[in-house]
């Protein structure tokens, strides 16, 4: 069964997915993959329809596929399936990217699982906002750094420095400090410090616990994950997850060596 109504700190699961002009998906987030099943393995080079299904309605397939024959954005939602088989309703918004020449590139879609989240109302990426990409440039850039940075994040795992600083960020995405600040607050809501440790923590929840760390303590765990601070990983994991480590082990994985040996610092 895919976590599909996990909460990482509260915040809700987005999945991104890019594709080129031809729709052909070129790129997905995590968050893709937490709640459909699918790896990027698995769809890179596939259209988004493998996540179709019986029951997706027809109607809805075609009014996606004239808004974007006419590269136009669209919001709707539909009946998508997960690699496990489970049906569930996607909430989505498409947009067409176009280049400086004002040639379409790509298309870039948000998607939330409607079954685990009712009211999308509060989610800014769910918004339709239609001059996203066509006659905003500075809406474009933004938008474009934000999906980079979360590659970014993914496939170098740049988080896991625990010296990471801003700068070095944007240097990498070849912007400057302020602006990349903007871009999280804006499609996050939080701040950069904040996004950086939402994959802190996700790192550590996939590591705490694991025979592989169990000779580390949960701390230990944590710092191969960026953290520094002993007491800053504890106050941030709870923020994120609600409960303590050691509660999270016990709920998730039971007894282990790392919470034994931190029960005996």
């Amino acid at each position: 069964m895919v976590a599909n109504k996990e909460k990482l700190g509260g915040d809700i699961l987005i999945a991104v997915i890019l594709t080129d002009k031809d729709r052909r998906i070129q790129w997905v987030n995590s968050d893709f993959t937490r709640i459909t099943g699918y790896s990027i393995s698995e769809v890179y080079g596939k259209k988004p329809s493998i996540l179709q299904g019986v029951n997706t309605e027809p109607e809805v397939v075609e009014s996606i596929k004239h808004a974007l024959n006419n590269e136009l954005p669209i919001k709707t939602e539909i009946t998508n399936y997960r690699k496990d088989g489970e049906e569930y309703l996607c909430k989505l918004v498409i947009y067409p990217v176009f280049d400086e020449k004002e040639e379409l590139t790509n298309f870039i879609a948000f998607e939330i699982d409607g079954d685990a989240i009712k009211d999308d109302s509060e989610i800014s990426l769910l918004q339709l906002r239609p001059k996203y990409f066509s006659s905003s440039l500075t809406d474009a850039k933004a938008l474009d750094i934000f999906v980079k940075l979360n590659a970014l994040f993914e496939q170098e795992k740049s988080f896991l420095d625990p010296d990471l600083k801003l700068k070095d960020l944007a240097d990498k995405l070849n912007t400057n400090t302020r602006y990349l600040s903007q871009v999280v607050n804006k499609e996050t809501g939080h701040n950069i410090l904040h996004f950086i440790n939402s994959f802190r923590i996700e790192e550590a929840k996939k590591k705490i616990g694991q025979q592989e760390y169990a000779h580390l303590t949960t701390f230990g765990v944590a710092q191969l994950c960026g953290f520094k601070n002993k007491s800053t990983f504890y106050k941030v994991f709870k923020e994120f997850m609600g409960v303590t480590p050691k509660i999270f082990i016990k709920e998730n994985n039971g007894s282990s060596s790392s919470e034994i040996q931190d029960l005996a610092e």
